[in-house]
């Protein structure tokens, strides 16, 4: 525990100096003070000339460490071993490399663990919120075995499929939801800014409205005296599901059933779960590690707490004697293609290869189907905009058009 406050403790430092052979090099370093921080240069062959600890930047430092930096890292680490390159000399490089200054420090920091003796494994461990219990033991058996490298490229070329399925799966979420938002903010902005002026002109008039307009008008001047609560009221529901989804795990697996289950985004969600199940399996099992230990990595990959609960199942009948393929079709949501392409694995003894094959399959079905429902949902939106606006517009200009032909 000691140990561990102290890492937690320390400080960077930028540091000038001088080598063994009188040439100038400076650079960073983490240690609990400046006099420690030359004494570890010190220990390097540096002798220290000016040591401080480095600013913090105004803008941007604090930039969150995200998968997709993880994935990057993975595969840099892995090129610079295949290259040769040391160890800690591959930290030094990448953290100084790094423009996001929480990653380099993250980094850095792990650099400094495994300079202290620590294995790669043990300093990964002590970052769980960015290398999870796969990451770690892959690489812990990259170790044991000598063939880190090999571990790192498989480690690398998971993560990058995994972050562009997620990817894909995201874009699919976020055209609708982005120009329906638009939508609505320009439809509030009507109602609150544009059509109380053509309310006064109206008034002025002191003809009977149409029942459109006058519909549109009650409804502009609902939202101009209730906007507070209108909007403190789609922001408390949204943080409140968000929230309930977050804490209470009976709404979390409604959630993700209910996303199972949607149209056309109920089958990018099953196919995404499948896929990133196929993959995880794929790679744990080509690293070597045994079934069962595996599919708790796996459950953790899946994405859903479904697919996640089915895959512990999968994990108590497969210790139990059940081939993988008898218990995945004992969940009832693995499709027939998956299982019988495991079943051939099995039986030939290459359940990795076949695994990575399925992983390709619904991967490329996700992107498909993504593409798909882009294509269905542009017309689909253009008609609802057309419709909401076009309608607000109308509602404003039927009691000019009544007038006109009344002159």
């Amino acid at each position: 525990m000691a140990a561990k406050a102290a890492t937690a403790e320390k400080v960077e430092f930028l540091y000038e100096g001088t080598n063994r052979g009188g040439s100038k090099v400076k650079g960073e370093i983490f240690a609990l003070s400046d006099t420690l921080a030359k004494n570890e240069l010190r220990k390097q062959g540096i002798n220290p000339l000016k040591v401080k600890k480095k600013p913090k930047p105004l803008f941007g430092g604090a930039a969150k460490i995200v998968p997709a930096d993880i994935a990057i890292f993975a595969r840099q680490m892995a090129t610079m071993m295949q290259a040769g390159v040391p160890l800690v000399q591959s930290f030094e490089i990448i953290g100084q490399g790094s423009d996001k200054q929480s990653l380099q420090k993250m980094i850095l920091g792990i650099k400094s663990e495994v300079e202290g003796g620590v294995s790669l494994a043990e300093a990964l461990s002590k970052q769980p919120l960015y290398f999870d219990p796969l990451f770690v033991n892959l690489v812990n058996a990259g170790e044991q075995s000598g063939a880190l490298e090999t571990m790192l490229d498989k480690l690398a070329t998971y993560k990058e499929k995994v972050e562009a399925l997620k990817a894909k799966v995201k874009k699919a979420l976020f055209y609708p939801i982005a120009v329906l938002i638009v939508a609505f903010i320009v439809t509030v902005i009507l109602l609150v800014f544009v059509v109380p002026q053509f309310e006064e002109l109206f008034t002025s008039f002191g003809a009977d409205l149409p029942a459109l307009t006058k519909m549109v008008i009650n409804l502009s001047q609902f939202m101009q005296s209730w906007w507070w609560a209108i909007a403190g009221g789609i922001a408390g529901a949204v943080m409140l599901l968000l929230r309930i989804k977050k804490t209470s795990p009976r709404m979390q697996e409604a959630f993700d059933r209910a996303a199972l289950k949607a149209p056309v985004v109920g089958e990018i969600a099953t196919k995404s779960a499948i896929a990133r199940y196929a993959r995880t399996l794929e790679t744990m099992s080509a690293a070597g590690v045994p079934l069962v230990e595996a599919m708790d990595s796996v459950a953790g990959a899946c994405g859903n707490i479904i697919y996640y609960k089915a895959s512990l199942k999968i994990k108590d009948e497969v210790s139990q004697g059940t081939q993988l393929q008898t218990a995945m079709r004992n969940t009832g949501l693995f499709p027939n293609m998956a299982i019988q392409m495991v079943s051939i694995g099995e039986e030939a003894g290459s359940l990795d290869a076949m695994l990575a094959r399925v992983a390709d399959f619904y991967e490329t079905e996700v992107d498909n189907a993504v593409d798909a429902l882009t294509s269905l949902l542009e017309p689909i939106i253009m008609a609802v905009l057309g419709v909401l606006v076009g309608g607000l517009i109308v509602a404003m200009y039927l009691p000019i058009f009544k007038l006109g032909s009344v002159v």
